[in-house]
């Protein structure tokens, strides 16, 4: 098989592929007989056939996928006018610490928003895939400590964390998130990734406890605005099949 066949072939399953595409799948297409780096290179002539079109090869936490590209989505939004209710701002504040602080306890989120975070809330984020618990710290009642999942990159178009604009502070990243939802261009420029201070450090590397005992939160008044069953985001459309534009 030559190259322009198996690029043919390539674009063909990222088509009408319903899910981002990895490596080893793609390799599967040709009984492993392309190598990784083979792919890149064709997958990187596809992004070049298609930078003039409407539709864009992009590369995210989990794999490849053509989508449309962000001035596309107010032509596209017309096929589907109806707007899902958004999050609540509890559900936004929690997921930007996560998504800015990972690996955090509910208590960290708690110190940071200054009131309780409601269980339901969790259980909402991580029902959506996410967020999800990814060990325990090693502290009185071992806490679940968090952290987004590559779930949550792809429904934002990303294709890892540091792809996440820079921000200052909580209210900042739940801005961010926010915006995110509502328009993907945020994401065009450049973008500088979030630096950890010493102790965020020390703990992704080795889960350990942090020192002093966190104040005692506030009840949380906002957690009951969260809507028991709450819809994705909206980030670019996922192009799922010849002639149909699917948004993620």
């Amino acid at each position: 098989m030559n190259t322009s066949q198996a690029k043919r072939v390539l674009e063909t399953a990222l088509i009408c592929a319903a899910e981002p595409l990895p490596l080893n799948q793609m390799r599967a297409l040709f009984d492993g007989e392309v190598g990784a780096d083979t792919l890149r290179n064709l997958l990187a002539d596809l992004g070049l056939d298609w930078q003039d079109r409407g539709v864009e090869l992009v590369a995210l936490a989990s794999g490849w996928r053509f989508q449309s590209r962000p001035e596309m989505r107010t032509f596209l939004d017309r096929l589907h006018p109806e707007k899902p209710p958004r999050y609540s701002r509890a559900a936004m504040e929690t997921l930007a610490i996560v998504a800015y602080r990972q690996p955090v306890t509910r208590g960290d989120i708690e110190d940071i928003r200054g009131v309780t975070v409601s269980s339901q809330i969790v259980k909402q984020l991580e029902d959506r895939g996410w967020i999800d618990a990814i060990g325990y710290r090693e502290a009185p009642g071992r806490p679940a400590l968090y952290a987004t999942t590559r779930q949550f990159l792809d429904d934002l178009g990303l294709a890892s964390l540091d792809q996440l604009p820079a921000i200052d502070s909580a209210a900042d990243a739940q801005a961010v998130l926010m915006a995110l939802q509502d328009d993907a261009s945020l994401l065009e420029g450049p973008q500088a990734s979030l630096e950890l201070d010493a102790e965020q450090r020390s703990e992704a590397a080795a889960i350990e406890s942090p020192a002093g005992q966190p104040p005692v939160p506030q009840a949380d008044t906002s957690a009951a605005d969260v809507p028991a069953e709450a819809p994705a985001p909206e980030p670019a459309h996922q192009t799922a099949e010849p002639h149909q534009e699917k948004s993620v």
